[in-house]
């Protein structure tokens, strides 16, 4: 069942590495846990993969499942990027619900595009997810010792963008993005009010629809803002969102008025 997939991967992995002017990553597994070739994962419950790798550049990792030759429905590992030189990583997923299958976790290394990374090792796993609690045996010690390894690394970084000063252009970009901001959100309610005072008969309905839109917006943002401050973390990426889409539906209305003459009536 795993032959001419494994044998597949390892062929993209070869020439993957062709004309790159880089030396290929090395992955293998080490270790699982749960172990065994195959596995039934309890409710709720991780699969694990001890990796070890060789890479002469700082790379990132993932662990990703397949079943025969299509991703899994289940979640995987993020990855931190991992220094140069050889070390230790961790690998994990989890299936989405019960009966999922999986028949081999397909292991990619890079820097996180398409065209930089790779499926560097195939791992044949049997697993299944069932309806079952897990079991309460003790996990092994590198799963504790690897996850507390990602998580100093990932404060670090935190710690380094806290305090790594923005260049002129950050500031630069994230000045417009907030003046686009502000500009759409204005306009996404001038707009409609502009059409409601000025148009008349079903043209007046029309302009109050992305009026109606706007309100429902900004009152949901308040609302969920105030049950839970993290509701909305991007909320101003949604009034740019809605702002644009409300100037845009005002512009095709405006542009259909006058293309049928009714501006002239």
């Amino acid at each position: 069942m795993f032959g001419w997939t494994t044998i597949l991967c390892a062929a993209a992995l070869a020439l993957s590495g062709v004309g790159a002017g880089q030396a290929p990553v090395l992955v293998k597994v080490t270790g699982t846990y749960p172990a065994g070739d195959v596995v039934t994962l309890g409710r709720d419950q991780n699969f694990y993969l001890h990796l070890d790798y060789s890479s002469d550049r700082p790379v990132k990792i993932w662990a990703r499942p397949y079943f025969e030759g299509k991703p899994a429905h289940a979640g995987s590992n993020p990855s931190r990027s991992y220094p140069a030189g050889s070390g230790e990583a961790l690998g994990w997923f989890f299936l989405s619900s019960p009966g999922v299958r999986v028949d081999e976790v397909r292991i990619s290394a890079g820097d996180g595009s398409f065209g930089g990374t790779h499926v560097v090792a195939v791992y044949p796993v049997s697993v299944t997810c069932s309806t079952e609690v897990a079991g309460k045996a003790p996990a092994p010690a590198w799963i504790g010792t690897l996850e507390a390894a990602d998580d100093a690394a990932q404060r670090a970084d935190r710690e380094k963008h806290l305090n790594t000063v923005p260049s002129a252009g950050d500031v630069a970009l994230f000045s417009g993005f907030m003046l686009a901001m502000c500009v759409l959100g204005v306009l996404g309610f001038a707009a409609p009010l502009w059409g409601l005072w000025r148009w008349r008969r079903h043209w007046r309905w029309a302009a109050a629809v992305p009026l109606l839109g706007m309100v429902f917006v900004v009152l949901r943002l308040f609302v969920d803002v105030v049950r839970d401050p993290t509701s909305h973390n991007l909320w101003p990426f949604e009034i740019v969102l809605w702002g644009a889409c409300s100037v845009g539906w005002m512009l095709v209305l405006a542009l259909a008025r006058r293309l049928t003459g009714a501006g002239r009536i």
